[in-house]
Protein backbone atom coordinates (compact mmCIF):
# COMPACT_ATOMS: atom_id res chain seq x y z
CA UNK A 1 0.00 0.00 0.00
CA UNK A 2 1.36 3.41 -0.89
CA UNK A 3 1.56 6.11 1.75
CA UNK A 4 -1.24 8.04 0.10
CA UNK A 5 -3.72 5.15 -0.10
CA UNK A 6 -5.85 5.72 2.99
CA UNK A 7 -8.59 3.16 2.37
CA UNK A 8 -8.31 -0.45 1.23
CA UNK A 9 -9.43 -1.37 -2.25
CA UNK A 10 -12.85 -3.01 -2.19
CA UNK A 11 -12.43 -6.76 -2.60
CA UNK A 12 -8.69 -6.73 -1.86
CA UNK A 13 -7.74 -10.08 -0.38
CA UNK A 14 -4.99 -9.08 2.09
CA UNK A 15 -2.93 -12.19 1.53
CA UNK A 16 -5.65 -14.60 0.45
CA UNK A 17 -9.30 -14.83 -0.63
CA UNK A 18 -11.78 -13.27 1.75
CA UNK A 19 -12.94 -16.71 2.95
CA UNK A 20 -9.50 -18.26 3.44
CA UNK A 21 -8.65 -19.35 6.97
CA UNK A 22 -6.62 -22.06 8.64
CA UNK A 23 -7.94 -24.31 11.40
CA UNK A 24 -9.81 -22.84 14.36
CA UNK A 25 -10.13 -19.07 14.12
CA UNK A 26 -8.48 -17.37 17.13
CA UNK A 27 -10.65 -14.64 18.57
CA UNK A 28 -9.52 -11.03 18.64
CA UNK A 29 -9.69 -10.41 22.38
CA UNK A 30 -8.72 -6.74 22.59
CA UNK A 31 -8.08 -3.65 20.49
CA UNK A 32 -5.18 -1.22 20.57
CA UNK A 33 -6.65 1.93 19.04
CA UNK A 34 -4.59 4.88 17.75
CA UNK A 35 -7.05 7.77 17.41
CA UNK A 36 -4.26 10.19 16.46
CA UNK A 37 -2.05 7.55 14.81
CA UNK A 38 1.66 8.13 15.59
CA UNK A 39 1.27 11.91 16.02
CA UNK A 40 2.62 13.14 19.37
CA UNK A 41 3.16 16.39 21.25
CA UNK A 42 6.62 15.22 22.39
CA UNK A 43 9.79 14.48 20.48
CA UNK A 44 11.43 11.71 22.51
CA UNK A 45 14.85 10.71 21.21
CA UNK A 46 14.13 7.00 21.26
CA UNK A 47 10.59 7.08 19.83
CA UNK A 48 9.85 4.00 17.74
CA UNK A 49 7.34 5.92 15.60
CA UNK A 50 9.44 8.99 14.87
CA UNK A 51 10.17 9.39 11.13
CA UNK A 52 9.71 5.66 10.52
CA UNK A 53 10.23 4.83 6.83
CA UNK A 54 7.65 2.02 6.90
CA UNK A 55 4.88 4.22 8.36
CA UNK A 56 2.05 4.11 5.78
CA UNK A 57 0.77 7.50 6.97
CA UNK A 58 4.02 9.44 7.40
CA UNK A 59 3.11 12.00 4.71
CA UNK A 60 -0.01 12.99 6.63
CA UNK A 61 0.73 15.54 9.40
CA UNK A 62 -2.82 15.63 10.81
CA UNK A 63 -4.37 12.28 11.64
CA UNK A 64 -7.52 12.09 13.73
CA UNK A 65 -10.18 9.41 13.90
CA UNK A 66 -13.52 10.77 12.73
CA UNK A 67 -16.73 10.40 14.72
CA UNK A 68 -18.11 8.18 11.96
CA UNK A 69 -15.15 5.81 12.18
CA UNK A 70 -15.37 5.77 15.96
CA UNK A 71 -19.08 4.92 15.87
CA UNK A 72 -18.48 2.10 13.39
CA UNK A 73 -15.62 0.80 15.56
CA UNK A 74 -17.61 0.75 18.80
CA UNK A 75 -20.81 -0.64 17.27
CA UNK A 76 -19.18 -3.52 15.42
CA UNK A 77 -16.64 -4.49 18.07
CA UNK A 78 -19.17 -4.53 20.91
CA UNK A 79 -21.29 -6.90 18.82
CA UNK A 80 -18.32 -9.13 17.94
CA UNK A 81 -16.69 -9.25 21.39
CA UNK A 82 -19.74 -9.79 23.63
CA UNK A 83 -19.78 -10.30 26.60
CA UNK A 84 -16.29 -8.91 27.39
CA UNK A 85 -15.00 -5.97 25.37
CA UNK A 86 -11.64 -4.28 25.88
CA UNK A 87 -10.65 -0.96 24.27
CA UNK A 88 -7.08 0.31 24.77
CA UNK A 89 -5.89 3.64 23.35
CA UNK A 90 -2.32 4.48 22.42
CA UNK A 91 -0.37 6.66 20.03
CA UNK A 92 1.70 8.68 19.46
CA UNK A 93 -0.31 10.50 22.08
CA UNK A 94 -4.00 9.52 22.13
CA UNK A 95 -5.18 12.54 24.13
CA UNK A 96 -4.47 14.64 21.03
CA UNK A 97 -7.79 13.28 19.73
CA UNK A 98 -9.43 15.57 22.28
CA UNK A 99 -11.64 15.16 25.32
CA UNK A 100 -14.80 15.38 23.21
CA UNK A 101 -13.64 12.31 21.25
CA UNK A 102 -13.44 10.17 24.38
CA UNK A 103 -16.70 11.57 25.73
CA UNK A 104 -18.34 10.49 22.48
CA UNK A 105 -16.67 7.08 22.81
CA UNK A 106 -18.39 6.50 26.15
CA UNK A 107 -21.72 7.63 24.68
CA UNK A 108 -21.36 5.10 21.85
CA UNK A 109 -20.44 2.34 24.29
CA UNK A 110 -23.56 3.07 26.29
CA UNK A 111 -25.68 3.14 23.15
CA UNK A 112 -24.41 -0.04 21.54
CA UNK A 113 -23.59 -2.13 24.61
CA UNK A 114 -25.97 -4.93 25.55
CA UNK A 115 -27.29 -6.16 28.89
CA UNK A 116 -24.61 -8.07 30.75
CA UNK A 117 -21.78 -6.72 28.61
CA UNK A 118 -18.54 -5.84 30.40
CA UNK A 119 -16.71 -2.94 28.74
CA UNK A 120 -13.27 -1.80 29.90
CA UNK A 121 -11.19 1.13 28.69
CA UNK A 122 -7.47 1.81 29.04
CA UNK A 123 -5.22 4.58 27.77
CA UNK A 124 -1.47 5.04 27.54
CA UNK A 125 -0.39 8.68 27.82
CA UNK A 126 2.57 10.96 28.42
CA UNK A 127 0.23 12.87 30.81
CA UNK A 128 1.15 16.28 29.39
CA UNK A 129 -2.45 17.25 28.60
CA UNK A 130 -4.07 15.67 31.67
CA UNK A 131 -6.18 18.09 33.71
CA UNK A 132 -9.23 17.82 35.98
CA UNK A 133 -11.63 17.46 33.05
CA UNK A 134 -9.72 14.47 31.67
CA UNK A 135 -9.26 12.95 35.11
CA UNK A 136 -12.95 13.26 35.99
CA UNK A 137 -13.91 11.37 32.82
CA UNK A 138 -11.42 8.61 33.60
CA UNK A 139 -12.58 8.37 37.21
CA UNK A 140 -16.28 8.35 36.33
CA UNK A 141 -15.93 5.33 34.05
CA UNK A 142 -13.14 3.45 35.83
CA UNK A 143 -10.49 3.81 33.14
CA UNK A 144 -7.03 2.38 33.68
CA UNK A 145 -4.20 4.66 32.58
CA UNK A 146 -0.58 3.91 31.82
CA UNK A 147 1.59 7.00 32.37
CA UNK A 148 5.01 7.15 30.70
CA UNK A 149 7.69 8.20 33.18
CA UNK A 150 11.31 7.07 32.96
CA UNK A 151 12.27 7.86 36.54
CA UNK A 152 13.60 10.91 38.43
CA UNK A 153 14.00 14.18 36.52
CA UNK A 154 17.63 13.73 35.46
CA UNK A 155 16.88 10.28 34.02
CA UNK A 156 13.49 11.04 32.47
CA UNK A 157 14.56 14.26 30.76
CA UNK A 158 17.61 12.77 29.08
CA UNK A 159 15.49 11.34 26.24
CA UNK A 160 11.90 12.47 26.87
CA UNK A 161 11.60 16.08 25.73
CA UNK A 162 9.12 18.27 23.85
CA UNK A 163 9.29 19.77 20.37
CA UNK A 164 11.47 22.58 21.73
CA UNK A 165 13.98 20.12 23.19
CA UNK A 166 12.96 20.84 26.78
CA UNK A 167 12.51 18.14 29.40
CA UNK A 168 8.97 17.05 30.29
CA UNK A 169 9.38 15.59 33.80
CA UNK A 170 7.72 18.51 35.62
CA UNK A 171 4.67 18.34 33.34
CA UNK A 172 4.39 14.58 33.84
CA UNK A 173 4.49 15.06 37.62
CA UNK A 174 1.64 17.58 37.37
CA UNK A 175 -0.37 15.06 35.36
CA UNK A 176 0.28 12.31 37.91
CA UNK A 177 -0.74 14.59 40.78
CA UNK A 178 -3.96 15.40 38.93
CA UNK A 179 -4.75 11.71 38.46
CA UNK A 180 -4.06 10.98 42.11
CA UNK A 181 -6.20 13.91 43.26
CA UNK A 182 -9.10 12.63 41.16
CA UNK A 183 -8.57 9.01 42.24
CA UNK A 184 -7.84 7.66 38.76
CA UNK A 185 -6.33 4.19 38.60
CA UNK A 186 -2.98 4.30 36.78
CA UNK A 187 0.31 2.48 36.48
CA UNK A 188 3.74 3.63 35.35
CA UNK A 189 5.29 2.69 32.01
CA UNK A 190 9.06 3.04 32.19
CA UNK A 191 11.19 2.68 29.06
CA UNK A 192 14.54 1.12 29.95
CA UNK A 193 17.24 2.94 28.00
CA UNK A 194 20.88 3.79 28.54
CA UNK A 195 19.60 6.64 30.72
CA UNK A 196 18.28 4.37 33.48
CA UNK A 197 19.09 0.70 32.83
CA UNK A 198 21.90 0.65 35.40
CA UNK A 199 19.75 2.25 38.11
CA UNK A 200 17.11 -0.30 39.15
CA UNK A 201 17.31 0.66 42.81
CA UNK A 202 16.87 4.36 42.08
CA UNK A 203 13.85 3.68 39.84
CA UNK A 204 12.18 1.36 42.32
CA UNK A 205 12.69 3.81 45.18
CA UNK A 206 11.43 6.73 43.09
CA UNK A 207 8.19 5.04 42.04
CA UNK A 208 7.52 4.01 45.62
CA UNK A 209 8.01 7.63 46.70
CA UNK A 210 5.26 8.66 44.27
CA UNK A 211 2.85 6.19 45.86
CA UNK A 212 2.85 4.08 42.69
CA UNK A 213 2.22 0.37 43.24
CA UNK A 214 2.15 -0.91 39.64
CA UNK A 215 5.07 -0.55 37.21
CA UNK A 216 5.73 -1.89 33.72
CA UNK A 217 9.31 -1.82 32.49
CA UNK A 218 9.70 -1.72 28.70
CA UNK A 219 13.14 -2.67 27.34
CA UNK A 220 14.37 -0.45 24.50
CA UNK A 221 15.91 -2.12 21.46
CA UNK A 222 16.14 -0.09 18.27
CA UNK A 223 18.73 -0.69 15.56
CA UNK A 224 20.39 1.01 12.62
CA UNK A 225 19.92 -0.42 9.14
CA UNK A 226 23.20 -2.32 9.43
CA UNK A 227 21.96 -4.07 12.58
CA UNK A 228 24.06 -2.08 15.05
CA UNK A 229 22.46 -0.75 18.22
CA UNK A 230 21.25 2.81 18.39
CA UNK A 231 22.94 4.82 21.19
CA UNK A 232 20.04 4.52 23.65
CA UNK A 233 19.47 0.76 23.09
CA UNK A 234 20.28 -1.44 26.07
CA UNK A 235 22.10 -4.79 25.93
CA UNK A 236 20.64 -8.13 26.92
CA UNK A 237 23.12 -8.39 29.78
CA UNK A 238 22.08 -4.97 31.12
CA UNK A 239 18.41 -5.92 30.94
CA UNK A 240 19.00 -9.25 32.66
CA UNK A 241 20.93 -7.64 35.50
CA UNK A 242 18.21 -4.98 35.84
CA UNK A 243 15.45 -7.60 36.13
CA UNK A 244 17.38 -9.73 38.64
CA UNK A 245 18.18 -6.77 40.90
CA UNK A 246 14.62 -5.46 40.62
CA UNK A 247 13.28 -8.91 41.52
CA UNK A 248 15.42 -8.95 44.66
CA UNK A 249 14.12 -5.50 45.62
CA UNK A 250 10.53 -6.46 44.88
CA UNK A 251 10.36 -9.91 46.43
CA UNK A 252 10.07 -8.81 50.09
CA UNK A 253 7.31 -6.35 49.03
CA UNK A 254 5.61 -8.52 46.43
CA UNK A 255 2.20 -8.14 48.10
CA UNK A 256 2.49 -4.33 48.04
CA UNK A 257 4.08 -3.56 44.65
CA UNK A 258 3.23 -5.02 41.26
CA UNK A 259 5.84 -5.37 38.51
CA UNK A 260 4.16 -6.47 35.31
CA UNK A 261 7.00 -8.72 34.11
CA UNK A 262 6.89 -10.69 37.37
CA UNK A 263 3.08 -10.84 37.32
CA UNK A 264 3.24 -12.31 33.82
CA UNK A 265 5.94 -14.77 34.82
CA UNK A 266 3.86 -15.93 37.80
CA UNK A 267 0.87 -16.43 35.48
CA UNK A 268 2.98 -18.57 33.16
CA UNK A 269 4.31 -20.65 36.07
CA UNK A 270 0.72 -21.19 37.25
CA UNK A 271 -0.25 -22.54 33.83
CA UNK A 272 -2.31 -19.48 32.97
CA UNK A 273 -2.09 -17.37 29.83
CA UNK A 274 0.10 -14.37 30.76
CA UNK A 275 -1.18 -10.85 30.29
CA UNK A 276 1.81 -9.98 28.08
CA UNK A 277 1.64 -11.15 24.46
CA UNK A 278 5.43 -11.63 24.53
CA UNK A 279 4.85 -14.83 26.53
CA UNK A 280 2.03 -16.16 24.35
CA UNK A 281 2.44 -19.10 21.99
CA UNK A 282 1.38 -17.03 18.99
CA UNK A 283 0.81 -13.34 18.18
CA UNK A 284 -2.93 -13.23 17.62
CA UNK A 285 -4.59 -11.93 20.80
CA UNK A 286 -5.09 -8.29 19.78
CA UNK A 287 -5.10 -6.07 16.72
CA UNK A 288 -4.19 -2.43 16.12
CA UNK A 289 -6.83 -0.01 14.82
CA UNK A 290 -5.34 3.00 13.05
CA UNK A 291 -7.05 6.40 12.99
CA UNK A 292 -8.72 5.70 9.61
CA UNK A 293 -9.96 2.21 10.55
CA UNK A 294 -7.08 0.22 9.05
CA UNK A 295 -6.27 -2.96 11.00
CA UNK A 296 -2.84 -4.49 11.70
CA UNK A 297 -1.81 -7.55 13.77
CA UNK A 298 0.81 -5.76 15.92
CA UNK A 299 1.76 -2.20 16.82
CA UNK A 300 5.39 -2.86 15.88
CA UNK A 301 4.36 -3.90 12.37
CA UNK A 302 2.01 -1.13 11.22
CA UNK A 303 3.12 -1.26 7.62
CA UNK A 304 1.46 -2.02 4.31
CA UNK A 305 2.58 -5.63 4.07
CA UNK A 306 0.74 -6.60 7.27
CA UNK A 307 -2.52 -4.72 6.81
CA UNK A 308 -5.51 -6.99 7.58
CA UNK A 309 -8.37 -4.81 6.38
CA UNK A 310 -10.44 -1.82 7.38
CA UNK A 311 -13.40 -1.65 9.78
CA UNK A 312 -15.45 0.48 7.38
CA UNK A 313 -15.44 -2.36 4.84
CA UNK A 314 -14.76 -5.59 6.73
CA UNK A 315 -16.42 -7.42 9.61
CA UNK A 316 -14.40 -8.48 12.63
CA UNK A 317 -15.05 -12.12 11.78
CA UNK A 318 -13.55 -11.58 8.32
CA UNK A 319 -10.53 -9.79 9.76
CA UNK A 320 -10.02 -12.50 12.38
CA UNK A 321 -9.77 -15.26 9.78
CA UNK A 322 -7.58 -13.49 7.25
CA UNK A 323 -4.71 -15.72 6.12
CA UNK A 324 -2.34 -12.82 6.66
CA UNK A 325 -3.28 -12.79 10.35
CA UNK A 326 -2.27 -16.45 10.63
CA UNK A 327 0.91 -15.78 8.73
CA UNK A 328 1.89 -13.12 11.24
CA UNK A 329 0.82 -15.18 14.26
CA UNK A 330 3.03 -18.03 13.13
CA UNK A 331 6.15 -15.84 12.88
CA UNK A 332 6.53 -16.38 16.62
CA UNK A 333 6.56 -20.15 16.11
CA UNK A 334 9.60 -20.15 13.80
CA UNK A 335 11.79 -22.15 16.13
CA UNK A 336 15.42 -21.20 16.47
CA UNK A 337 17.45 -24.34 17.26
CA UNK A 338 18.30 -22.97 20.72
CA UNK A 339 14.60 -22.48 21.49
CA UNK A 340 13.79 -26.09 20.65
CA UNK A 341 15.99 -27.39 23.47
CA UNK A 342 15.69 -24.51 25.96
CA UNK A 343 14.37 -25.37 29.43
CA UNK A 344 12.37 -22.13 29.46
CA UNK A 345 10.65 -22.65 26.12
CA UNK A 346 7.20 -23.26 27.63
CA UNK A 347 7.36 -19.84 29.34
CA UNK A 348 9.14 -17.76 26.71
CA UNK A 349 7.72 -19.27 23.49
CA UNK A 350 10.57 -17.74 21.54
CA UNK A 351 10.17 -14.20 22.85
CA UNK A 352 8.86 -11.21 20.89
CA UNK A 353 8.89 -11.11 17.06
CA UNK A 354 9.92 -7.43 17.22
CA UNK A 355 13.07 -8.30 19.14
CA UNK A 356 13.78 -11.22 16.81
CA UNK A 357 13.20 -9.21 13.66
CA UNK A 358 14.77 -5.92 14.82
CA UNK A 359 18.54 -6.37 14.36
CA UNK A 360 18.65 -8.14 10.98
CA UNK A 361 15.06 -8.35 9.71
CA UNK A 362 14.81 -12.09 10.41
CA UNK A 363 11.92 -13.60 12.36
CA UNK A 364 13.98 -16.80 12.63
CA UNK A 365 16.63 -15.12 14.81
CA UNK A 366 16.79 -15.42 18.58
CA UNK A 367 15.03 -12.72 20.55
CA UNK A 368 17.61 -9.96 21.11
CA UNK A 369 16.92 -10.23 24.87
CA UNK A 370 17.19 -14.04 25.05
CA UNK A 371 20.14 -13.92 27.46
CA UNK A 372 18.23 -11.55 29.74
CA UNK A 373 15.23 -13.88 29.90
CA UNK A 374 17.46 -16.78 30.90
CA UNK A 375 19.00 -14.71 33.70
CA UNK A 376 15.68 -13.70 35.24
CA UNK A 377 14.00 -17.09 34.76
CA UNK A 378 16.89 -18.78 36.55
CA UNK A 379 16.50 -16.35 39.46
CA UNK A 380 12.73 -15.96 39.69
CA UNK A 381 10.93 -19.11 38.52
CA UNK A 382 11.60 -21.30 41.58
CA UNK A 383 10.51 -18.76 44.23
CA UNK A 384 7.51 -17.78 42.11
CA UNK A 385 6.55 -21.43 41.72
CA UNK A 386 6.56 -21.91 45.52
CA UNK A 387 4.50 -18.75 45.97
CA UNK A 388 2.02 -19.82 43.29
CA UNK A 389 1.63 -23.24 44.88
CA UNK A 390 0.81 -21.63 48.23
CA UNK A 391 -1.91 -19.57 46.57
CA UNK A 392 -3.28 -22.44 44.49
CA UNK A 393 -3.11 -25.03 47.24
CA UNK A 394 -1.59 -27.59 44.87
CA UNK A 395 1.49 -28.16 42.73
CA UNK A 396 2.08 -25.86 39.76
CA UNK A 397 2.30 -27.58 36.35
CA UNK A 398 5.67 -28.80 35.19
CA UNK A 399 7.55 -26.84 32.54
CA UNK A 400 7.39 -29.16 29.53
CA UNK A 401 8.85 -28.40 26.10
CA UNK A 402 6.38 -28.82 23.26
CA UNK A 403 5.87 -28.10 19.59
CA UNK A 404 6.31 -24.37 18.96
CA UNK A 405 3.44 -24.27 16.46
CA UNK A 406 -0.03 -24.81 17.98
CA UNK A 407 -1.88 -24.56 14.65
Amino acid sequence: MSSGNLLPIIGQSYGGPMTDHLGTVPRITSLLIKPASAVCNLDCAYCFYLDRDADPYKELPARRMTEETLERLVDTYLFYSYPNSTFAFQGGEPTLAGLDFFTKLVEFQKRFGRDGQNVSNALQTNAILIDDNWAQLFHSYNWLLGVSCDGPEELHDLYRFNKSGRGTWAQVMRGIECLQKNKVDFNILCVLSQANIDKPRELYKFYKSLGVDNVQYIPLAEFNKDGTRMPFTITAEQYGKFLVETFDLWWPERRKMRIRFFDNLAEAVAGMKPGSCTMHETCDSYVVVEYNGDIYPCDFFVEGGWKLGNITLDSWSEIARRTRRYNFAQKKTLGHPECQVCEWQSICHGGCPKFRHGPHGQFEDLDYFCAAYKMIYARAVDPLRKEVEKLLGHAAPELVRHSLNPY
